[in-house]
């Protein structure tokens, strides 16, 4: 199985950059459509159309992408020779990545709660938000890059 994983090691690379992208694209986009939606008026159309662009966001991109992510992550972890386990950045990396998937659960949270129109924060705390995955990439994208410790 290793020398399987070796030889397609730069597709799984590559399957996994891509998905990385696609997840963190819908990761970026998914708060701002709170912001709006937080601003459109109750049981409008605009109000309605931001439940069905989030919902579609969520299912059809951000949560495949999550799932395509961690599996050429784990896929390029399980591959021989492409991870110091002793070194410190593999485990920031992958505490980033842990800290982000919560982060995608509270957004999925928070898209059900304005599914059921009891959506409970501000437009300003979705802009907040808005940040916390743009923190973690450069962390994790540091680590993988730069390999600091």
């Amino acid at each position: 199985m290793t020398d399987f994983l070796a030889g397609i090691y730069p597709w799984t690379k590559a399957l996994h950059v891509i998905s990385v992208i696609a997840w963190m694209a819908g990761m970026f986009y998914l708060p701002r459509l709170y912001v709006y939606h937080c601003d459109a008026e109750p049981n409008s159309p605009q109000f309605e159309t931001f439940k069905v662009m989030e919902r579609r966001l969520l299912r059809a991109i951000i949560n495949p992408a999550m799932i395509a992510t961690f599996l050429f992550g784990g896929m390029l972890l399980a591959t021989p020779g492409v991870v110091d386990w002793g070194s410190g950045w593999i485990w920031t990396k992958l505490g980033a990545v842990l800290v982000l998937s919560g982060v995608h659960g509270a957004f999925s949270r928070w898209r059900r709660d304005f599914a059921a129109d009891r959506n409970r924060h501000s437009a300003r705390f979705y802009r907040l938000m808005n940040e916390v995955p743009t923190v973690l990439m450069v962390l994790v994208v540091v680590m993988v890059v730069v390999k600091p410790f």
